[in-house]
């Protein structure tokens, strides 16, 4: 089931968060993304629509919204390849049905989910924070 995120949801939203951006992102020092959870909780998060994916009372994946910007969607490492992720990104798509979104050149298999949903490389650019190449794809 996809709802609205909750302020109970928070530290397992974060936790997801975390070990996906870990796993999915090995050419970006780990630290880096353990010195950005509180901005997350405190800065990305409250200034976005959030829905989580819940299965038996289990969150197992978010995605945020910033107007028709896809700003996060994320699976938990150990439920990835079940579909939550088509999930999440075909409710997206019913809430804004025009989306853009940024992913680092390096995530492979990142940009391969996006082309499947139908999203297409529109820009690339040097993300000053880590100092990668990021893709923005639009639907």
């Amino acid at each position: 089931m996809i709802r609205e995120f909750t302020e109970e949801d928070l530290d397992c939203v974060l936790k997801i968060w975390l070990s996906a951006s870990v796993e999915a992102h090995a050419f970006v020092e780990p630290l880096f993304w353990h010195q950005r959870v509180d901005e997350m909780r405190n800065k990305y998060l409250p200034n976005s629509d959030t829905f989580v994916y819940e299965r038996a009372g289990r969150v197992l994946g978010f995605y945020s919204l910033v107007n028709t910007n896809l700003a996060a969607l994320f699976v938990d490492p150990q439920a990835q390849g079940d579909g939550i992720g088509m999930r999440l990104i075909t409710d997206a798509k019913e809430k804004s049905q025009a989306l853009s979104l940024s992913v680092y050149k390096h995530n492979c298999r990142a940009i391969g989910f996006y082309h499947r949903c139908g999203f297409s490389i529109v820009d690339e650019s040097l993300d000053p924070h880590t100092g990668h190449i990021q893709l923005t794809m639009s639907s």
